[in-house]
């Protein structure tokens, strides 16, 4: 059987190119988005599975687990690609709580209750291949005031990546964060200096490592970034 791939937030930009790009490498795509109309679209043009999820929800996710258990019985895969910004003209002394929280329910706590979900399917075959796409941003090296929420939720989700490593050491499962670099999507902006083909590259990178390959990092184009 195919290798299966759980791609969140696949309806546009990264998500999407990614998915387009696994399906091209043989992988069976499961494509999930929370506007269902936009993403049962694109998986139709694509030609790949979808399942509507909303990632900040309990039950969408316990739900999109019953199905995968009982679709397909295994997951290989998984990019934990959505995510939101919605704190460009905000500071780390007045921006609001809600919003805080928002943002860290997406972009933080999501994928760690989808892989706590989700982990089953792999430790059956004792196979998985776990990516948090997260951002240069999130490199506490590299700090200052500019999106404090999405920079603090990103630094949350690359300690994720690190403490679920050392919970899954000596599995073939490897869990990685990786920064697919600023491309042009729509959070991105027209003036990123990458297409989608490289961004999700980089992602794809990180999905397919072989079984000897790095557990627990932080990269960009393959190569180790700071914390």
């Amino acid at each position: 059987m195919k290798k299966i791939v759980l791609i969140t937030g696949a309806n546009r930009g990264i998500g999407l190119e990614t998915a387009t790009q696994m399906k091209a490498l043989g992988y069976k795509v499961i494509l999930t988005s929370r506007n269902a109309d936009e993403g049962q679209r694109v998986a139709r043009d694509l030609e790949v599975g979808y399942y509507q999820l909303d990632v900040a929800s309990a039950e969408s996710i316990s739900a999109l687990t019953a199905y995968m258990d009982a679709e397909f019985g295994q997951l290989d895969v998984l990019i934990n690609n959505a995510g939101i910004l919605l704190d460009r003209s905000d500071k780390i002394l007045d921006i609001p709580v809600e919003k805080l929280q928002t943002m860290f329910e997406t972009n933080t706590l999501a994928p760690l209750m989808l892989i706590r979900a989700l982990l089953p399917l792999m430790q059956k075959n004792n196979y998985g291949r776990i990516v948090n796409v997260s951002s240069q941003l999130g490199s506490i090296s590299n700090f200052n005031d500019y999106t404090p929420a999405y920079r603090l939720t990103k630094l949350a989700l690359n300690g994720v990546t690190r403490m679920l490593a050392d919970a899954l050491k000596g599995t073939n499962i490897l869990v990685n964060s990786v920064h697919p670099g600023w491309v042009k999507t729509e959070m991105g902006g027209a003036g990123a200096p990458l297409n989608l083909e490289d961004g999700a590259h980089n992602v794809i990178w990180a999905a397919t490592l072989p079984d000897d390959g790095p557990q627990g990092g932080f990269f960009y184009a393959g190569k180790p970034m700071a914390w």
